[in-house]
């Protein structure tokens, strides 16, 4: 647009409700040339302690003290008198503003929900401005490509009552030779695996927080057991067509010094012992991802497992790293982990999670770009996974529309691109 002011001229923001009917912080960013921007912070369910903090009004008579209208009014009344007049295509000077403003290493201030609403919105505005898509705007590196997804078929832990311990059973459509084959073959294995569970007289049809299927079931390898019998009933070729990831989110389970598996009969492991057991279930198994097999702060441990299994499948930090710069420095440094998950909540702003792409690329590690349990409608995380050219996308399970709603966009950006769409594939 030859005539684009791309100004800030207004902000505004709202209490709305996320997936799980809890309230989030939606932003409206307004340029001078009429461009507007607006997004939806998400949450999560299996929070780790070193993530940005997410402000809550703590008021027991509202939402259960979950509401945000003081991130909200934060918005309002700290972040929005600092930002009118500035260019909303500086991102990268906004959002070390809105760092300033805050004040403190955690975003607990301002709300690393308030913070990274703006941010997100303010990325919108500067590409309607300039009248490119998002992910287009967003890739100023020319490194766009369509992401495979990882997706989720069964759930447990936080996500799903905690039938399981183990968090997300997740399939790899590795055989897939673009995007759109990808999420084909993935609807045809969740809908084998909910016939399957169905004949083995688990639940088949009820979902837990990210769409994946939540049986009660006897153990936590029961469940690779059913994903890799879904896997073949669909016409496919377990360890060549489509692979198996595993999200153990360890940290909730890791209680004094040990893994406590109630799911299987009450064990408790060390690390070594957990370690040991992953490597079982590696060898037995075509398990080509494992994220968060540690806890968070189980260094020792994670530099174990990564020298037992690095070398042969994806390791990914999520709680370990918490989409921050320094913990991710430190992981390198120490030789843990080989992959990061990167969630925009865990940091606050649209550069430091940039940042932390571009940190992981340089050290040869690799990135997932994932949503929350708790996610919206808004489809931002597909543009995101796009621009960096991560190369995978974790949103959940192919049931529920707030995840519909990023695989969807990754259909229309696909179509955008058109001949020259990049697929990232295994």
């Amino acid at each position: 647009m030859s005539n684009s002011d791309p100004t800030i001229v207004h902000v505004h923001a709202r209490e709305v409700l996320d997936s799980r009917g809890r309230p989030t912080v939606e932003v409206e960013v307004m340029c001078r040339d009429g461009a507007h921007g607006r997004a939806i912070v998400p949450s999560g369910a299996s929070t780790g302690r070193h993530e940005a903090v997410e402000l809550r009004d703590g008021d027991p008579t509202r939402y259960d003290g979950k509401g945000v209208r003081k991130a909200v009014a934060n918005v309002r009344d700290l972040l929005t008198p600092r930002l009118l007049g500035l260019p909303a295509t500086d991102q990268a000077r906004i959002d070390r503003l809105l760092c300033e403003i805050d004040g403190t290493p955690d975003k607990s201030r301002a709300g690393a929900n308030a913070i990274l609403g703006v941010s997100m919105a303010v990325a919108r505005a500067a590409a309607a401005s300039k009248g490119v898509p998002l992910w287009r705007w967003l890739d100023a590196d020319g490194q766009a490509c369509l992401p495979l997804p990882m997706v989720n078929l069964i759930s447990g832990g936080l996500h799903a009552g905690g039938n399981l311990d183990f968090q997300d059973f997740l399939l790899l459509p590795i055989g897939a030779r673009t995007y759109s084959e990808a999420l084909e073959m993935s609807v045809a294995v969740y809908r084998a695996l909910s016939a399957v569970l169905t004949r083995h007289g688990f639940e088949g049809v009820l979902v837990g927080d990210e769409g994946g299927f939540g049986p009660r079931l006897h153990g936590n390898e029961q469940a690779v057991e059913l994903v890799l019998e879904a896997i073949t009933a669909a016409g496919f070729v377990p360890g060549k067509d489509a692979a198996l990831a595993l999200d153990v989110a360890s940290t909730h389970f890791h209680h004094d010094g040990r893994y406590h598996l109630r799911a299987d009969g009450g064990k408790a492991l060390s690390a070594n012992e957990m370690t040991t057991l992953l490597k079982r279930w590696v060898d037995t198994y075509p398990i080509f991802s494992i994220e968060d097999g540690l806890a968070e702060d189980d260094w020792d441990g994670w530099r174990k497992l990564t020298a037992v299994l690095g070398g042969r499948v994806q390791l990914i930090g999520d709680d370990l790293f918490a989409t921050n710069p320094d913990r991710l420095k430190r992981g390198i440094k120490e030789g843990v982990a080989n992959c990061v998950l990167v969630k925009v909540n865990q940091i606050g702003t649209l550069t430091e999670t940039m940042e932390v792409v571009r940190i992981a690329r340089e050290a040869g590690y690799r990135v997932v770009i994932s949503a929350r349990s708790g996610e919206t409608e808004d489809a931002f995380l597909a543009d995101l996974a796009v621009a960096t050219g991560a190369g995978q996308i974790k949103i959940g399970s192919v049931a529920r529309s707030e995840r519909l709603a990023k695989y969807n966009q990754l259909l229309r950006i696909e179509e955008e691109m058109g001949a020259s769409a990049r697929f990232a594939g295994w």
